[in-house]
């Protein structure tokens, strides 16, 4: 409803065009929120208009008997009575009248439940246009006059609150922006753009969820590339230059996050007794896909400012002669796919807005990690403590890559609990510091063709679970020395290197990896009770940590 307070102009304004659009839509769209809404309106315009000693007006005509008619609406000022009692409120074509019992009150909500209803029509804008024009004639030949007046507003008001409501044209609201959340007005140009998407014709088979997914990740690949030319005019070499970005980095991944927000989301919704629909598993995979695509800008920027050599088995996109630093704008320009995946899928939704918060709010919980990890090339082997190593991983990877597939399944299902988001959060944030310190004991030991990239921890000097520990829990003079010497200094393959990773196991670092391995699976049971009793299915935490207990790439 276009319900718009004007306090320094002592008015309320009550638009019924959009109004009526809003609910006629949501009723084909959703009957029982339809109810739910009509009586939530109905009771906040009747409270706003019955307990406000401000003028107000409904573009609407009169109800009859003691409230007047539509071809000659009362005109009441509302100003107390001597007698301390409200005088009939002038609504500008529906006048209620308080009366001894006084029950303003409940002739607001009839009026509000009239223009919810559609039990009466709009006024015309021609009368109006008649209304303001005898207004202001009226205002310019008697000046503030006694508040008797026609279209005066009563002694008690002041000059610079004058002027009344129906003086005042009605703002219209767009029904297109009212309906759609993600339709800004500033950025709704050329024609045709936003673009949404709104049916989902291929199955989505739950047997082959990887198959599936990756049907999906190649449609939205496709709406992408397509809206380049026709809203962006670009070229077709630039085109073709973004499409092969896409399919260099964004696809051919394990997609274990992605994959994890379709799971999450039927999970969700089967423990809350519904059975997801086609469009339910393609969205999920939808959502799932824009995770894929921050995964993939966060690794081509992380690959090029680390100096790695290959990704996935292949090189990284940056070390192909043709991108070099071209890399950082392409980067960038995967990160915003993001956002206009969600735009175009999920535009339409009263939880839009979440969403891309959420995606925000996470990306810089990224970057703020990143920084952590970058700067540790201008530390000390001192500062590079196990306490820094758990800042940085909670940040640089925890979030993106565990909480935030689960959250934006929770937000679609209709969780709104922030007891249940604060539980989800401390469980998979112990899960992915439990992943990044597997992913720097692979990085040290792994088959690089098995694990599908070069590890370069030691070479870059990175702050590492097996650093920190060998340093600074269960080092020796002799080994300190040794990295102090080495650590950071030599390069991928060089004898240097070798010889630290030789410290490593001799100070017992795999045996210790394995051991903390255990404890975070005897960690995980013992969440189990606290996540049900939030209302969470614990099958959704149970099949993460399953995708990466004892993983070897």
């Amino acid at each position: 409803a276009k319900v718009v307070f004007r306090p320094r102009c002592s008015c309320v304004i009550v638009s019924a065009r959009p109004l009526r659009a809003f609910l006629m839509a949501e009723q084909q769209r959703q009957p029982r929120r339809h109810r739910r809404l009509a009586a939530a309106l109905m009771a906040s315009v009747g409270a706003a208009l019955a307990w406000s000693s401000r003028p107000a007006t409904f573009a609407i005509p009169g109800l009859g008997g003691s409230a007047g008619s539509a071809a000659e609406p009362a005109r009441h000022s509302s100003a107390p009575s001597a007698a301390g009692r409200r005088q009939p409120r002038d609504l500008s074509g529906i006048t209620v009248h308080a009366g001894e019992g006084g029950w303003a009150g409940a002739g607001a909500a009839l009026a509000a439940c009239a223009l919810v209803f559609g039990v009466v029509t709009a006024n015309n804008e021609e009368q109006q246009r008649r209304q303001q024009q005898q207004r202001r004639s009226s205002a310019s030949r008697g000046g503030e006059g006694d508040g008797s007046g026609p279209g005066s507003v009563g002694p008690r008001t002041a000059v610079r609150n004058r002027v009344t409501v129906a003086d005042r044209p009605v703002m219209q609201m767009n029904e297109e922006v009212l309906l759609r959340p993600g339709v800004n007005p500033a950025t709704a140009w050329p024609a045709g753009n936003p673009r949404f998407t709104m049916e989902y014709p291929e199955d989505y088979d739950l047997s082959d969820p990887k198959g599936s997914f990756e049907r999906v990740g190649k449609r939205i690949m496709q709406e992408m590339v397509e809206e380049l030319p026709d809203l962006y005019e670009l070229p077709n070499k630039e085109v073709q230059w973004v499409k092969d970005s896409l399919e260099y980095n964004a696809i051919g991944g394990k997609m274990n996050r992605g994959i994890i927000v379709v799971e999450t989301g039927v999970q969700m919704m089967r423990g809350q007794g519904r059975e997801p629909t086609n469009r339910d598993l393609n969205r999920f995979a939808v959502l799932g896909w824009a995770v894929e695509l921050l995964q993939a800008c966060m690794l081509m920027a992380d690959d090029m400012m680390d100096g790695s050599l290959t990704r996935r088995g292949h090189p990284c996109w940056y070390r192909r002669p043709e991108v070099g630093m071209l890399n950082t704008n392409d980067f960038l320009m995967v990160e915003m796919f993001v956002y206009k995946v969600l735009k175009r899928h999920f535009g339409q939704e009263d939880y839009y807005m979440w969403l891309v918060d959420l995606f925000l709010e996470t990306t810089f919980q990224t970057e703020c990690g990143q920084l952590l990890d970058s700067i540790c090339a201008n530390c000390t082997l001192e500062e590079l403590t196990l306490e820094r190593w758990t800042l940085i991983v909670k940040y640089k990877t925890a979030f993106y890559s565990f909480y935030l597939p689960v959250a934006l399944s929770m937000l679609v299902t209709g969780v709104r609990d922030p007891a249940a988001f604060n539980k989800a959060r401390e469980v998979l944030l112990m899960m992915g510091v439990y992943f990044q310190a597997q992913d720097d004991y692979l990085d040290a030991f792994a088959n690089p063709e098995e694990l599908g990239k070069v590890g370069t921890d030691i070479q870059d000097k990175k702050c590492s679970w097996l650093f920190a520990h060998a340093y600074h829990q269960h080092g020796t003079e002799e080994s300190r020395a040794m990295l102090a010497n080495h650590y950071g200094k030599c390069k991928v393959g060089s004898e240097e290197e070798l010889g630290i990773k030789d410290l490593y196991r001799s100070l017992g670092l795999q045996e210790l990896y394995a051991e903390y391995e255990a404890n975070t699976m005897a960690k995980m049971q013992e969440y189990r009770l606290e996540v049900e009793a939030n209302g969470l299915p614990w099958s959704v935490f149970e099949r993460f940590f399953e995708l990466i207990y004892k993983r070897r790439k």
